[in-house]
């Protein structure tokens, strides 16, 4: 088991570009994607892991970013919603409106993504069940089932 002091250094691969930095132990992994890469897609809601928005995947699983301490991300791979960029899930929110305020998007997304990715043809309840980690608090949750089943046509 690896020990960690006052600082740690730290390389995680963030959608594909391997990036050093140093971070205390207790560091989330959210607040190194936010306030040290720059990286704002994943949003502080909850911060106790109940809402997502805060989803991103850690060797392609869904994640809460805001429960996951940075130094478990050594030597892993992090896509978060700007590696999704271009992607059909997105294209597909866009074309359906699967957001309103936006604010959980960027979890839905993720979780949409990765949820295409390991489950590409619908399954009874199957979808429902996958994103009940997430939270949109203004009730868009018809627009974002709509953007997975178009996703699944593109």
């Amino acid at each position: 088991m690896k020990s960690y002091s006052d600082v740690a250094k730290v390389t995680i691969d963030v959608n594909g570009e391997e990036r050093s930095l140093h971070v205390r132990p207790a560091d989330t992994l959210l607040r190194v994607l936010r306030e040290k890469m720059g990286l704002t897609g994943a949003k502080p809601g909850c911060e106790n892991g109940d809402c997502g928005a805060c989803t991103v995947l850690l060797e392609g699983v869904p994640v809460k970013s805001c429960l996951v301490l940075a130094v478990e991300a050594d030597g892993r791979a992090v896509t978060t919603v700007e590696g999704l960029k271009d992607t059909a899930i997105q294209q597909a929110f866009m074309e359906e409106g699967g957001f309103q305020c936006g604010y959980c998007t960027s979890g839905f997304l993720v979780n949409a993504y990765a949820l295409l990715e390991k489950h590409p043809a619908p399954e009874g309840d199957h979808d429902r069940e996958w994103l009940e980690s997430n939270l949109c608090r203004c009730t868009g949750y018809e627009g974002i089932s709509r953007s997975i089943a178009r996703a699944r046509e593109l």
